[in-house]
């Protein structure tokens, strides 16, 4: 498709409390929101690399500048046949792949609309609906944890994520898994640790995890290999796999058994489902975390998740768990599976956002033409 337009936006959503996580507090998503124009249609796009560069080097200010000033002119008045026909147009560019991310998310979206197919099909999906997991940040109170946990297994979320950061660790696990020693967990720690902490992960062991994610530097392959070797508790990479190299590279390693995907982290929809097939054909299963997005980066979300090598519980929320009013024009929203289990459905079409709500938290515009 020949790519017109582009139009940047740098937003601002506020949360209903704040996410604290230990790279430390967000009371509000700073978002990109990239609309991509071919022939009459539009397509949007979000990335959330958050206000700051705390959970990668890239911060959302700056994706949206180098959006503004190099990616976008690069692609408008450009054909661009396919994601991968994009992602080679902006290969030029390191790194930056929350910036990419915006673009190639837009893409898709539009791909979508030309082709009249929702877009968990265009990868060759063939489910409909996949279950979601309950997370629960750093909480001022431990008894606040314990009664939000009781409240997810009584929804029966099929597994709790715990925030876990020093001050916030091991007494959390033991006060939680002594009050619900059969439900399955996981615990994030967002690069918190190092490799001269490993006598708090063998400790961690004995609390029968279902993983480990991210425990050691956001960059870091051969140090969590080495973890690895001498834990029994799964590792999971997130913050490490910022592309298809890396995943590679992660899998050629040992340096983890589950591995995390988040489209806007590993550059877009395009690199997310190839790290997905890469994945699958080395026996590595995945799952789709998440940003905090709005409805419309959760719509590609929950897209990409109905791909079959994603067997662990989403990372997916309904608007109304983080906002009380969501940016995208129709919300997401949970639904139960036959079982009661909490679910996604597989979104017909990715939403537009509330044009009202779009320029009250806008924080700067671009447009970009040929």
């Amino acid at each position: 498709m020949y790519i017109e337009s582009i139009e940047l936006y740098y937003v601002s959503m506020p949360l209903l409390y704040p996410w604290r996580t230990a790279y430390g507090e967000d009371s509000a998503i700073h978002t990109v929101l990239c609309c991509m124009k071919s022939e009459g249609i539009e397509g949007w796009g979000e990335s959330t690399p958050l206000e700051a560069p705390f959970y990668s080097p890239e911060w959302a200010r700056g994706v949206f500048s180098i959006c503004k000033y190099w990616l976008a002119p690069t692609l408008v008045g450009r054909e661009i046949a396919s994601g991968q026909d994009l992602q080679n147009a902006l290969s030029m560019y390191k790194g930056n792949s929350f910036a990419k991310a915006a673009l190639d998310n837009a893409w898709w979206t539009l791909e979508s609309k030309f082709r009249k197919k929702p877009l968990h099909e265009l990868f060759g999906a063939t489910r409909s609906t996949v279950p979601v997991g309950a997370d629960f940040g750093v909480m001022d109170e431990l008894d606040d944890l314990l009664t939000s946990i009781q409240v997810a297994c009584d929804k029966k979320f099929p597994r709790i994520k715990l925030k876990y950061r020093p001050g916030w660790d091991l007494n959390v696990l033991e006060r939680v898994r002594n009050s619900f020693p059969d439900n399955r967990f996981h615990i994030d720690c967002n690069s918190g640790y190092r490799l001269s902490d490993i006598d708090e992960f063998h400790q961690i062991d004995d609390f029968n995890l279902e993983m480990i994610e991210q425990p050691l530097q956001h960059d870091d392959l051969i140090d969590h290999a080495t973890l690895q070797s001498h834990i029994r508790t799964p590792i999971c990479l997130d913050e490490s796999v910022t592309g298809l190299d890396t995943a590679r590279q992660a899998i050629k390693l040992s340096s983890c058994q589950y591995i995390n995907v988040k489209p806007g982290r590993v550059g877009g929809l395009t690199v997310a489902s190839q790290i997905h097939d890469l994945c699958m054909e080395a026996g590595i299963p995945c799952w789709v975390g998440g940003m905090l997005e709005s409805g419309i980066g959760a719509a590609h979300c929950t897209a990409l998740a109905m791909m079959s090598n994603f067997t662990y519980p989403a990372d997916i929320f309904p608007s109304s768990r983080f906002y009380e009013t969501d940016l995208a024009e129709t919300p997401l929203e949970l639904i139960t599976d036959a079982n009661g289990i909490p679910s996604v459905h597989a979104p017909k079409e990715v939403p537009s956002p509330n044009q009202d709500r779009l320029s009250e938290w806008m924080l700067e515009k671009a447009i970009i033409t040929f």
